[in-house]
């Protein structure tokens, strides 16, 4: 696992999941460690031999050690909550007819 330090100084642990042959999901897991709410995701997009035969999945880890600080911070910059807002907690009630 690396980190990712934000600019509000938040450090964020980055992990590789869901690795298929042309993509795999980077994720950011907020330091709270309580709830996956606070996590956020992208995707990191190869272009190796992986890419063309559908049948191959991508190492996880080669993927995190290729990529370098900057690439990481461009990630997290386009990066979306892993999940919504919760409705029952936030926000008007759901209604239901």
């Amino acid at each position: 696992m690396k980190t990712y330090t934000a600019p509000d100084g938040t450090t964020w642990g980055v992990t590789i999941q869901a690795p298929g042959s042309s993509k795999a999901m980077i994720v950011f897991r907020h330091p709270d460690g309580e709830t996956t709410r606070m996590d956020r995701y992208n995707w990191v997009i190869s272009h190796g031999p992986e890419a063309r035969s559908v049948t191959s999945r991508l190492d996880p880890q080669r993927v995190l050690d290729s990529l370098h600080a900057a690439e990481i911070a461009r990630l997290f910059g386009r990066s979306m909550p892993v999940s919504r807002a919760d409705p029952v907690n936030e926000g008007p009630e759901l209604v239901r007819g």
